[in-house]
């Protein structure tokens, strides 16, 4: 069973060692103030205490760091440098290129690393991804969020990276997708942020620290009900209304609130003994390195908004009506055309051009500066290297002898090699390579592999000529 050690036991800390403790997986707890560990060894006589962090960290098989912001990136990369598992606190690094730095070091020394978005967990943030999931709500219009205090004001950070981190990943885990571009207006204080999406949804974020009163409240307004979570309740957490709205009309029918029934476990609670399980089992978290950094993103295009008072664009483009599902990795400078689907898992390089009509399969890999050409179907197990142009209508397999009657056991890897071009209408066995630059003429079948630089056409495609990198045919 592996040891935790929480470092950092103050003012959110002390309710992790408290889970840690409950769930009898708590090894050692260090604090860089006296009294904090003083109190620590009086509420739990068999646990270590320590201010010495490095010595905390060798000590046992996984970290939970709770320390201020500006602390995360040394404190994680110490600890993945070490070997162990890490649960670090939201936000994961104060940049994106710290935060890309710790998710790579993860993945090469393969440690867990999951970062404490902790709405993600909250029953009623399940519930809500639910409802949008079956359509309860309808058509999801606009969603708005409002977290704010008069409380503690932090000076290595802002109320941005303090505050917004919690409704940026709750908006994003809902959405399943990036927003097209983001506006952020404020103060180190006070922002309003707005976030949108694909399809015409927007979203907004207001976060403070210097109102008179504690609210955080999220609500989605749908074309059939909408959502409100108040979390500063006790009872009635998440309520719905069956408002019905028709904005062609415009139209609004009024109706009385139902409450939501929630499991009433404590949101923390969900979280810790979901990091356990993830170390225990050697799980993907469900607040991963990746999904922190597409948090990481937004609030970085929003501050640098803030900054230059501009909306900011995250990275890439995609038309209104492309479904972009959650998981997905795209490239800054790629343009996603009209009722494409890219399916979660999805990889897509940078500068790539998509057409209509596409539809990218979980867990296929697009390289940097790839053309695709309306109507065609990535399948997975399909591998595009950098620069490979697929002209319309082109069809990949996956599955050699595919039934409707029986489902396939696996697919096949089918790899595309960098500088290939296929032409219009073509069709790709599965199972295959087409080596460098070849170049495949349109209609053909290609049922075998294909050399680098070659020229092939018909059915089944046969090697014709050789051709150069600008596709040129040469002797």
């Amino acid at each position: 069973m592996k040891r935790i050690a929480v470092i950092g036991a103050g003012y959110w800390g002390k309710n992790l060692v408290r889970n840690f403790y409950q769930l009898g997986r708590l090894d050692v707890v260090s604090d860089s103030d006296e009294e904090v560990l003083t109190k620590t060894s009086q509420q739990y006589p068999d646990v270590k205490v320590m201010d010495n962090t490095g010595r905390a960290i060798k000590d046992v098989d996984a970290v939970v760091v709770v320390t201020p912001a500006a602390t995360h990136y040394e404190l994680v990369r110490k600890a993945l440098g070490l070997g162990k598992d890490v649960f670090v606190e939201k936000p994961l690094a104060l940049t994106l290129e710290q935060g890309e730095e710790l998710v790579e070091l993860a993945k090469v020394r393969d440690r867990i690393l999951m970062v404490g978005h902790l709405l993600e967990y909250h029953p009623a943030v399940r519930k809500l991804k639910e409802f949008i999931g079956s359509r309860e709500l309808g058509e999801v219009y606009y969603i708005y969020s409002n977290r704010l205090n008069l409380g503690k004001v932090r000076k290595e950070e802002n109320i941005l990276w303090s505050f917004a981190p919690h409704d940026i990943s709750v908006i994003l885990r809902l959405m399943n997708r990036m927003p097209q571009r983001v506006s952020s207006e404020g103060d180190q204080n006070t922002t309003l942020s707005y976030l949108f999406f694909s399809g015409g949804v927007k979203a907004h974020i207001f976060v403070s620290w210097l109102n008179p009163f504690k609210e955080q409240k999220l609500v989605i307004m749908g074309s059939k009900k909408m959502a409100v979570f108040d979390d500063t309740l006790t009872k009635g957490k998440l309520v719905l209304y069956s408002h019905q709205v028709d904005l062609s009309v415009p139209l609004v029918n009024k109706s009385s609130g139902e409450i939501v029934e929630l499991d009433d476990t404590e949101p923390l609670r969900i979280e810790c003994e979901h990091f356990l399980e993830c170390i225990d089992e050697e799980r993907r978290p469900l607040t991963d390195g990746q999904g922190a950094l597409r948090v990481l993103k937004v609030i970085k295009d929003c501050q640098e908004s803030l900054d230059d008072k501009k909306h900011r664009y995250c990275g890439y483009f995609t038309a209104p009506t492309v479904i972009i599902e959650s998981g997905v990795e795209i490239g800054s400078g790629t343009k996603i055309w009209h009722f494409s689907h890219v399916m979660e898992g999805a990889r897509i390089g940078e500068n790539c051009k998509i057409g209509k009509y596409v539809s990218i399969e979980p867990d296929t890999v697009i390289g940097n500066g790839v053309k695709i050409q309306n109507n065609v179907s990535i399948f997975s197990g399909v591998t595009l290297e950098d620069n490979v142009f697929v002209g319309p209508g082109v069809k990949f397999t996956n599955v050699k002898r595919p039934r409707s009657e029986f489902s396939a056991e696996s697919y096949e890897d089918t790899l595309i090699g960098q500088g290939v071009t296929i032409g219009a209408g073509s069709v790709i066995l599965c199972g295959i390579s087409i080596g460098e630059y070849a170049f495949i003429g349109a209609g053909s079948v290609v049922t075998k592999d294909i050399p680098p630089y070659a020229l092939v056409v018909g059915n089944p495609a046969e090697v014709v000529g050789k051709v150069d990198k600008k596709g040129e045919q040469v002797k």
